[in-house]
């Protein structure tokens, strides 16, 4: 556990982590201050925070189970100590992490007699599993267990309509809890007289370890800020685009002349078998790509920097951490 003093700036706004732990692999905690605010302004920021932190920040989990030997949801199978629906709920609490964009498939084959843990799921190079001593079944006798999984990533929660049909192919719904964020409050702690009264606010995120608090402080921020920004005036919008213009300029080289020297350098490499799940792009570089259908390395080097541009969401900074990204995997100098 790592506490700091807390200590309060009375000239600019400022943010620090004072405290921050891990209890599990599966529960983070951290506690945040910010300050100093204006009274009224802790409580604004505190009840918006808390609920981008709850509502608006993307998770991964298993939302769909496939076994063609299961007859029905509330059935048991011999030689396996849990029934179905003990089984479906134990992989519900599964926690994953990923930059996935969408939905991808994984499995579980493992035969008895024996314990089924997380461990013995196989997924795509782009899912993580957190904890591998999650249990999911306990095989009795020398059986084999075949699950066919679907991992989605998405935001908030989503219950399982359960159709007939769905259960006659063995397919199964799970309940979506996709929210990384356990829980999250804020508090106020007000000081000074009369008129010049002010406020620290004080955060406490609680998460289920695919991210930490602090990440999930700072994907909640600019999940809020993008919410925002369609409120802000042309001229205004003009005026930032501006100024972020003479702050920095683009690379002068284009991604062509990058492509072409990424092929100089690697010629071993087949840059059409290298996707962009294997560069370990920020999750909102990657979920923008993806949406353009940009989904291996040749893909993304065949567009210029105008066509990225163009992408919406996508800004001039992403674009010079892409090319950073870049020249730190192949040495594109």
């Amino acid at each position: 556990m790592v506490r700091e003093k807390v200590t309060v700036s009375t000239r600019t706004l400022q943010w620090k982590c004072v405290e921050s732990r891990v209890d599990n692999k599966r529960l983070c905690y951290g506690r945040f201050i910010l300050s100093p605010l204006i009274k009224g302004q802790a409580d604004t920021i505190g009840i918006a925070m808390r609920r981008a932190l709850l509502g608006e920040i993307e998770g991964t989990c298993i939302t769909r189970a496939k076994s063609e030997k299961i007859p029905h949801e509330y059935s048991t199978i011999v030689g396996i100590q849990e029934s179905v629906h003990e089984i479906l709920m134990n992989l519900k609490e599964i926690v994953l992490r990923s930059n996935l964009y969408g939905t991808c498939g994984a499995f579980i084959c493992a035969r008895g007699p024996g314990y089924v843990t997380a461990q013995d799921i196989i997924s795509p190079p782009s899912v993580e599993i957190v904890d591998n001593t999650q249990h999911i079944a306990r095989l009795t006798e020398p059986i084999d267990l075949c699950i066919g999984l679907q991992i989605e990533r998405n935001r908030g929660y989503r219950y399982s309509i359960k159709r007939p049909n769905n259960f006659q192919d063995g397919s199964y719904p799970i309940d979506a809890v996709f929210m990384p964020v356990r829980n999250a409050n804020h508090s106020i702690h007000s000081y000074g007289n009369g008129n010049e009264r002010q406020e620290i606010l004080f955060l406490e995120i609680w998460t289920n370890g695919s991210l930490t608090p602090k990440e999930a402080l700072h994907e909640a921020s600019r999940n809020l800020i993008d919410l925002f920004i369609p409120f802000l005036p042309a001229e205004e919008e003009t005026l930032h685009l501006e100024y972020n213009r003479h702050k920095g300029t683009l690379p002068p080289l284009t991604f062509h002349d990058r492509l072409a020297k990424l092929r100089k350098n690697k010629k071993e490499i087949e840059l059409k078998y290298i996707f962009i799940d294997q560069l370990e792009l920020p999750p909102r570089i990657y979920n923008c790509l993806k949406r353009c259908n940009l989904h291996t390395l040749l893909d993304l080097l065949n567009k210029s920097q105008k066509d990225l541009m163009k992408i919406e969401d996508f800004r001039i900074e992403d674009v010079k951490q892409l090319l950073g990204i870049l020249e730190k995997h192949f040495t594109i100098d």
